[in-house]
């Protein structure tokens, strides 16, 4: 077991085991498929669990012999901070290889993506009652999609893998989704696939320019990386990547997706799209934006728009979702808040904004899909998500209104909970580049609790009036199975979270150094720093 978890077989196992679950779960028939899927989302993240704990944060991927990492003709290659490493030919002719990886960034975002999966199933076991066999295959196979993002090492694999978990989200939404889901699911495919395009036509650019250069044919991510651009190329290139990954945020003004998205899917589409689809285009900024385009993305302009973006997406959407009048929608709105922390903490270009960053991406992952599950549960028991329709649920259901507004707490960043201490560390990194912006930002805490409070408020402590209402089930085993793991690792990041910080540390260092940064905006209290403070 040890020798599997030091190569590239576990990864290799994550990212396909799905795909054959799926076809498990539809050869099993309409009735047994999600027992199918269950189990294989448990054991898809019990054989994932034992990555945390064999994780060496100072590891490295030694290739050699020809046909290397970067392509033929180099005899050994070293890959600082990577581990459980594949390289293999895939189309040689082009340059594209089966090369996957993983650091301390993507560790995490794959423990969460499987840790997500069995909770899914569970939650869809009463919410999903016709087209099972092919739900749970549609949802196994967008885990294999998302796992395979976070741990491409090749340009052409990970852009195979960021479209491939399109279109089984477009159905997930299309066809168990609500009365207006068709609509949500061709705005979500559009939005999502016009900036996929331009990306990959800044991928192909990228191929070529190395090429012109001399190089063997290689999509490889470090390939990529010692390619020269100019000023204007590098600008052109980056605002093409980064088009893609603010849709996938989403950062505003390219949000409008995501309330329609929300609402309309189920509510295993909910979490997915919230726990880590969303993570996507945080984390192709910090791999790929900030690295294969340093210049640009470290330009004064460019650190300067993207504050002020991530600011207004923490207010502009906080006061949107005070008025909403739908639950989910409201949720919906709060993930723009939250990841405009995550753009804030990745463009202050030091350790504790970019750690913060990272800690706000898990965080959110765990609070916001545990808010769609009690959500869902009370959709499954009144069949709406209006807030108008509750009322009074604390004394009918006690244990869904103490597991809400732990929910809730946690999504405003409660002390003790994982949400605080990340949007900590986000608001500490981002004053120490821009101070202005990140008082602004810390209102962003005052109005979390201006919209989530009042919808507790509302749904759990006001009169029971309506006597729908009155006769509600509480929570059951199985749904207490899905939301108590939740609860445990909200509590376990907000009280101790550097097991995690330690394991992430070097490889976000490393992306700050690839970054090299030098100078930043001076208006609006921006200051210039040097190296020193990223140690």
């Amino acid at each position: 077991m040890e020798s599997i978890y030091q190569s590239h077989w576990i990864l290799t196992f994550l990212i396909l085991f799905p795909v054959l679950g799926a076809l498990a779960a539809y050869l099993a028939g309409e009735r047994n498929a999600r027992m199918v899927a269950l189990g294989a989302g448990i054991l898809e993240f019990v054989a994932s669990v034992p990555l945390f704990f064999s994780f060496n944060p100072a590891g490295r991927c030694t290739f050699k012999g020809s046909g290397g990492l970067l392509g033929p003709g180099m005899r050994e290659e070293v890959i600082p901070l990577m581990q459980n490493c594949a390289n293999a030919a895939w189309f040689p002719d082009w340059g594209i290889r089966y090369q996957i990886g993983m650091d301390g960034i993507s560790l995490f975002m794959v423990l969460l993506t499987t840790l997500l999966l069995p909770l899914m199933v569970l939650g869809s076991w009463t919410y999903i009652r016709e087209r099972q066999r092919t739900f749970y295959p549609a949802l196994l196979t967008l885990t294999s999609g998302v796992v395979g993002v976070f741990v491409a090492l090749d340009m052409f694999l990970f852009y195979m893998f960021w479209e491939m978990m399109l279109i089984p989200m477009y159905f997930l939404i299309g066809v168990w989704g609500g009365k207006e889901r068709v609509y949500a699911a061709v705005k979500f495919f559009l939005y999502t696939t016009i900036g996929s395009l331009l990306m990959l036509v800044a991928i192909l650019y990228l191929w070529w320019r190395a090429q012109a250069g001399g190089a063997p044919p290689s999509f490889s991510y470090y390939a990529f990386l010692p390619v020269r651009t100019t000023e204007a190329e590098q600008f052109l290139l980056f605002l093409a990547f980064a088009l893609a990954f603010a849709i996938k945020v989403p950062v505003f003004p390219f949000h409008t997706w995501l309330p329609h998205a929300h609402v309309q899917a189920p509510t295993a589409g909910s979490v997915i799209l919230a726990g880590v689809l969303l993570k996507m285009g945080t984390y192709g900024f910090i791999r790929f934006g900030v690295t294969l385009f340093p210049d640009a993305a470290t330009d004064p302009r460019t650190v300067f728009w993207a504050m002020v973006l991530g600011v207004v997406g923490i207010i502009y959407t906080a006061m949107v979702a005070a008025v909403q009048p739908n639950a989910k929608k409201l949720v919906a709105y709060t993930s723009v808040a939250h990841l405009g922390f995550v753009i804030l903490g990745i463009f202050a270009f030091n350790l504790q904004g970019l750690q913060g960053a990272l800690l706000v991406m898990i965080g959110h992952g765990l609070s916001t899909p545990m808010l769609f599950f009690l959500l869902g549960m009370l959709y499954e028991r009144r069949h709406s998500y209006e807030i108008e329709d509750f009322g009074g649920l604390a004394a009918t259901v006690p244990l869904l209104a103490v597991m809400l507004v732990f929910a809730a707490m946690a999504s405003i960043g409660l002390p003790g909970t994982a949400g605080f201490f990340s949007e900590f560390l986000v608001l500490l990194g981002t004053f120490r580049s821009a101070p202005w912006m990140a008082l602004i930002a810390s209102t962003g805490v005052i109005f979390a609790a201006y919209y989530m409070l009042p919808m507790v408020q509302r749904i759990l402590f006001n009169p029971l009036d309506k006597p729908a209402n009155r006769r509600l089930p509480d929570l059951n085993l199985r749904e207490m199975a899905i939301l108590v793991p939740l609860v445990a690792l909200i509590l376990w990041l907000g009280f101790y979270p550097k097991p995690v910080l330690d394991r992430m540390q070097p490889a976000a260092q490393m992306i700050l150094d690839m970054s090299e940064r030098s100078t930043v905006v001076e208006p609006f209290g921006f200051a210039a720093l040097d190296a020193e403070p990223n140690r």
